[in-house]
């Protein structure tokens, strides 16, 4: 029994001094003038990089692991990214039943798919271990938002384990308020400022950029991003400074061994009849040729090398992809037919669907965009319940990708990241031209039905969009169009193309989409598939987008250029009045009695906010009308002189009381009923008789004093007059 004391003590003090002996290391720099401090060696000890990330207030726990291994046959990068929101970084409790985190939020997603898209083209060719990053959210400083350092906090933790990466990210946050660019800006700034941009890059070049503006030109995006990327560079610096420190030494990856002999064959079974399919301009004939050179090619090699299919389907599609990209980068012949800054054909509806409130197909090639539009009182505005100081928005814009629009069978499930992503940004779109709450009191929902698509979906909801909410008759500011563009470099030639297809996307080196008025940009996103984009090139893309932002818009409006006067009949009517804060109790009434009469009557939704807005929200106008002048009377001030024909609600000895308006009654004393002498009331009036009296006197303690007496006389003066 003592031997087995001693061996106890012996392993919890081998225990205790193991777990002290961690050491901590801690770097500090400052981005946008706070501090920013990492701390490596604190949590996170069996992953293969964990980074505990400091900006003011807010903590990010970043960390990534590494299978020891890749799978089996495996030819992709299994890599994923998670976003965590606690609730507790907050101070919150989670919402419902359950009480604690479950799906990831909207925002999460977005913020999941702004540190991916920047750091999957980083991890080199040919490592295919599973990877997982993620970026758990533990303490939230507003002024200093956890998305605004994500990308670096994920590329923290990457640089200092033993995941290979081939350069170094960072991102940043770029405000612009009063001409001034700031980085990482704080609540206060981003209130006032024009420009929210999310700018990834490494030291020598930008990689990602994702923006939403209102309405700024291409030279101040261009200023935006390039005071971004500065700031970038100081950044990488810093975290190639902590690697060099601390970082372990990378994993090896796999050398990529090419069976030159096999390649040979399949090039030459292959690349001349695939040069001569990627000629053909119509989709569904190019893409049935090329299936039929895939099936040959299995077919033909499947005897000789039954256990290499894998490896010839790959230099298939090396040859599908060389084929398109030298016919496009040397010959200046695109899948379509089509010159580098041409636009596909443009065709347009607006109101398609008759019950709903908006309607607007817009066609570019063969992508079809069906954007609904629907209306509703304000509080139908959606509910959030997340990290930041946001609680509800009234405008949602939901971007539906069925498999049907590419011609393929799949699960029709909820929306998946992209999804996500890409009702984001037409959502980020077209906010600055919508109408302030103030002017055009409605919830506002969009659907961007894609019914067919090849290539550039996202910005045909964008247009498509912009043309429902003026079929409903919103009154946004200006027209908004957005469109797709592409990048291909080969043999240090380099073409830009407007108006991307399918293809192209896959094929390109980027994917640029801009979105925007005549005036201006309302939003961009880009990301890069090889080193980076250089500000000429940058600069380039951006005038060549214009052009063709500008050309999509003419052809929008030829169909629909201004909302329409009236709204379609099957749109709620909402009414807006402004009463005194104090008479909101009048309006509510006693256990809310007055409030709940008139919505019952009138069959209408009434709102109120604590300043004295009224919003009326009615099926039909004869409703709220009837509705809105209700409470008109209600919150109108009684005035000596004034005639009402009110309901008698209680008979006293000496005299009656009428109410006036809902909620107020006045006297009317049994002297002032009759010109004759009345000996009872009862006699003469019950209870719920309507009578018209005129308001004699208000008193000193706001009792009203009513005379039918007084009205009496005045027809018999204006009878005996006639007479």
């Amino acid at each position: 029994m003592a031997n087995n004391d001693s061996v106890l003590d012996v392993c919890a003090t081998n225990f205790t001094t193991s777990a002290v002996k961690n050491e901590v290391r801690v770097f500090e720099t400052e981005i946008g003038g706070r501090k920013f401090s990492v701390e490596i060696g604190k949590v996170g000890l069996l992953t293969n990089g964990a980074a505990l990330v400091k900006y003011g207030d807010s903590v990010l726990l970043s960390t990534v692991v590494a299978s020891k291994e890749a799978r089996e046959g495996i030819d992709f990068f299994p890599l994923s990214v998670d976003y965590e929101e606690k609730m507790y970084s907050v101070g919150k409790i989670p919402g419902g039943f359950v009480k604690r985190e479950g799906r990831p939020s909207e925002k999460a997603i977005l913020n999941a798919r702004l540190i991916d898209r920047p750091c999957r083209p980083m991890f080199p060719d040919g490592f295919f271990n599973e990877v997982q990053l993620v970026i758990s959210v533990l303490s939230v400083d507003q002024d200093c938002p956890p998305e605004s350092f994500s990308i670096t906090a994920a590329s923290m933790a990457i640089a200092v384990s033993d995941v290979p990466f081939e350069a170094t990210v960072a991102g940043v946050v770029v405000g612009y308020v009063d001409g001034e660019y700031v980085v990482n800006p704080t609540v206060e700034q981003m209130e006032k400022s024009k420009l929210n941009l999310t700018v990834a890059g490494t030291h020598e070049a930008i990689v990602m950029v994702e923006a939403g503006a209102d309405i700024l030109t291409e030279d101040e995006m261009l200023n935006a991003i390039m005071f971004g990327h500065r700031e970038i560079q100081k950044i990488v610096e810093f975290i190639d400074n902590v690697r060099a420190e601390v970082g372990k030494v990378k994993m090896p990856v796999p050398e990529i061994i090419v069976n030159e002999e096999l390649k040979k064959k399949v090039y030459d079974f292959a690349y001349d009849r695939m040069d001569q399919a990627v000629r053909i301009h119509e989709k569904k004939a190019r893409n049935y040729a090329c299936d039929d050179i895939k099936k040959e090619l299995l077919e033909a090699f499947k005897e000789e090398y039954p256990d290499d299919l894998k490896t010839v389907a790959a230099f298939y599609k090396k040859i599908e992809k060389e084929t398109v990209r030298k016919l496009i980068i040397h010959e200046g012949i695109r899948p379509d037919g089509r010159k580098y800054e041409e636009i596909r054909t443009i065709s347009t509806d607006t109101s398609l669907l008759p019950r709903t409130h908006g309607s607007a197909l817009f066609q570019r090639g063969l992508t079809q965009a069906l954007t609904i539009t629907s209306l509703g009182a304000l509080s139908e505005a959606q509910r959030i319940d997340g990290l930041g100081i946001e609680e509800s928005k009234r405008y949602m814009h939901h971007y539906n990708f069925p498999p049907f629009s590419v011609g393929e069978t799949g699960f029709m499930r909820g929306p998946n990241r992209r999804a996500i992503g890409h009702g984001a940004l037409a959502e980020r779109a077209l906010v600055p031209v919508l109408p302030t709450e103030e002017a055009f009191p409605y919830a506002i929902r969009l659907v961007s039905e894609i019914v067919t698509c090849n290539g550039s979906s996202s910005m045909a909801s964008i247009c498509g969009s912009s043309m429902s909410l003026m079929d409903a008759g919103v009154p946004i500011s200006a027209p908004v169009a957005g469109i797709a563009m592409g990048l291909m470099q080969m043999d240090d030639k380099i073409v830009i193309l407007s108006d991307i297809q399918g293809l192209e996307d896959f094929m390109g080196d980027m994917d640029f989409k801009s979105a925007g008025t005549r005036e201006g940009i309302t939003a961009i996103q880009m990301d890069i598939k090889i080193d980076g984009l250089s500000e000429d090139l940058l600069r380039k893309a951006l005038a060549q987008a214009k052009e063709g932002r500008l050309h999509i818009l003419d052809e929008m409006e030829k169909e629909i250029s201004e909302a329409r006067p009236e709204m379609s009949p099957y749109a709620p009517r909402v009414y807006s009045m402004q009463i005194h804060p104090d008479k909101i109790r009048d309006v509510i009434g006693p256990g809310g009695k007055v409030i709940t009469k008139i919505t019952t009557e009138c069959d209408v939704k009434i709102e109120i906010t604590d300043d004295g807005l009224v919003l009326i929200t009615a099926a039909d106008g004869k409703g709220g009308e009837e509705a809105k002048k209700r409470i008109e009377a209600i919150v109108k001030e009684i005035e000596v002189g004034e005639i009402y024909t009110g309901k008698i609600v209680r008979i006293m000895n000496f005299g009656a009381f009428v109410e006036l308006i809902p909620g107020k009654e006045g006297m009317c004393h049994i002297s002032q009923l009759d010109t004759k002498r009345v000996e009872k009331i009862e006699d003469h009036f019950k209870v719920g008789d309507q009578i018209t009296v005129k308001v004699t006197e208000i008193d000193k303690q706001g009792r009203v004093n009513l005379s039918r007496k007084v009205l009496l006389k005045e027809e018999e003066k204006a009878a005996a007059e006639s007479n």
